[in-house]
């Protein structure tokens, strides 16, 4: 057998533990949490996907890169997930939408991956142990040092407390009224809105502002520091609240007097999703906590209490709504069939509600999207 290439990346765990691979996209190092995803398509979604912020992904599908990326997936202008971590090399492209290699991509966004890596090992250490904080080094030399990267990843300040939102939201507002993808047009625009939804950006998704547009709304984008003042001035139909990165305690501390504002002045609707939800959980009394390694993927199965109903699901969130923290009036609506961990809540007797999990499929399955038509429906 051909002796094994010389090791051009090295991902290091803060308890000391090393994982070599072959390095691709960009060079150098970089610090963050570690989690994993079990997702089988839509790596380039994920990558980009502002709720990863913060995050290196471990991806257990191994089939990363083989459609090659298209600028039309992206979820947002940058990738944001601060790194990759792959069990097979990227192969050459093959997809008719593809435009560019993933290596070529990660290499011009500044992200750093690294392949040939025991994918199920890591995944079973982050399962047992909990998110670790690692670093992730990418030297086509090989020169690596083993001590200053461990000491790296143990000086990762890690998530909790940490206000990520600022961080990715959008400087000022904008109007959105591009629809979901769909054969063969692409992204068509929606020229005959139903209601107007204000949307707070705490790290939006593109894919869930085209799933208000397709669902019927006149979508106005607000940054996440947004005031109650700043959304009335739209005169909205609806809220949305958006997905989004970081600890919500820490994003909670100027949204939550926002979202209490509405919910105190006006009877408007409001609709949140992932960090969303969460902030609306804490606007209405409830608290949340950090999970040991989060729920990443795609395959998530999640029931409707008051159906019945199991749907599969897409999520991607390291904190969750403690259920039992929740004040009388505040119904929980779905649960996750993997841990019972909270995935939803209403207010008793108001339009108001929100879920953990990402209804907009992208990428994941579409079981969901009734949740944007509830919106609708009920503003």
């Amino acid at each position: 057998m051909p002796a094994s290439p010389k090791p051009t990346a090295c991902l290091a765990l803060a308890d000391g533990t090393l994982f070599y691979g072959q390095g691709f996209g960009a060079t150098g190092q970089t610090e963050a949490e570690l989690c994993f995803n079990t997702a089988m398509s839509g790596y380039q979604e994920i990558m980009t996907d502002p709720s990863y912020a913060g995050q290196i992904v471990t991806f257990t599908f191994p089939h990363i890169g083989n459609t090659g990326v298209t600028p039309e997936d992206d979820e947002t202008g940058d990738p944001v997930a601060a790194g990759m971590v792959v069990k097979w090399m990227p192969t050459q492209s093959s997809n008719w939408r593809a435009v560019q290699e993933l290596s070529e991509w990660l290499a011009s966004r500044g992200r750093i991956a690294i392949g040939g890596i025991d994918t199920r090992r890591l995944t079973r250490a982050i399962r047992q142990s909990g998110a670790p904080h690692v670093a992730l080094a990418h030297d086509p030399e090989g020169n690596f040092d083993v001590e200053k990267l461990v000491a790296a990843a143990r000086a990762f300040p890690g998530l909790t407390g940490l206000d990520l939102a600022k961080d990715v939201t959008c400087t000022q507002s904008y109007r959105w009224d591009e629809m979901r993808w769909a054969w063969p047009e692409g992204y068509a625009r929606q020229e005959a809105p139903k209601k107007k939804v204000v949307a707070i950006d705490y790290g939006a998704k593109r894919n869930i502002l085209r799933c208000l547009a397709s669902a019927g709304c006149d979508v106005t984008v607000l940054p996440a520091t947004a005031t109650k003042e700043d959304i009335l001035a739209h005169s909205p139909d609806g809220v949305f609240l958006s997905n989004g990165p970081g600890d919500p305690a820490a994003t909670g501390a100027y949204a939550v007097p926002m979202i209490k504002g509405i919910l105190d002045d006006t009877d408007l609707p409001i609709f949140g999703i992932c960090l969303g939800h969460q902030m609306l959980a804490l606007a209405l009394g409830g608290k949340t906590v950090k999970m040991n390694h989060g729920h990443h993927g795609a395959n998530h199965p999640v029931k409707e209490i008051e159906s019945g109903k199991v749907e599969i699901t897409s999520m991607n969130h390291g904190f969750a709504v403690d259920a039992q923290s929740l004040p009388a009036g505040v119904i929980e609506t779905h649960v996750s069939l993997f841990d019972g961990s909270n995935c939803g809540i209403r207010m008793a007797d108001r339009p108001v509600f929100s879920v953990q999990h990402h209804p907009e499929a992208s990428p994941g399955p579409q079981d969901s999207f009734y949740l944007f038509e509830r919106f609708v429906n009920v503003m």
